[in-house]
């Protein structure tokens, strides 16, 4: 099982795969047309509180990790989604795209972890 993440403003490769972009907003000074994606799954991402605690803090990223953790768990949506990326899977590399500018501490990552468990 392979998922990738990469940042929205780096370049696209074909070793992306199924590119799913995990962002509420559009990335900023992104045209539509620039960004490559196969899927945006808006309604998998961390909710405004969750977001707003966490602020980008790696202090804070332990207790966001548990609180998106914990909002995934209890998405509706969380299944169609799960269904989606086993499939795609199947056939190859997954990439997560998303804005954040911090590569290690960002909504991404506990996407990806959390979709890893699930599917284990």
């Amino acid at each position: 099982m392979s998922i990738q993440l990469k940042r929205a403003y780096d370049e696209p490769a074909a070793s992306d795969g199924f590119r799913v972009l995990v962002d509420k907003f559009w990335p900023r000074g992104v045209k539509k047309e620039e960004l490559p994606y196969d899927e945006w799954a808006k309604e998998i991402t961390p909710s405004d509180e969750a977001r707003q605690d966490f602020d980008h803090d790696p202090a804070k990223f332990e207790d966001f990790h548990q609180q998106y953790s914990y909002e995934l768990d209890h998405n509706e949506q969380a299944d169609e989604f799960l269904a989606l990326i086993k499939e795609k899977l199947e056939a190859g590399t997954v990439t997560f795209i998303y804005a954040a500018k911090d590569e290690q501490y960002n909504h991404a990552q506990v996407l990806r972890d959390w979709v890893q468990a699930q599917l284990t």
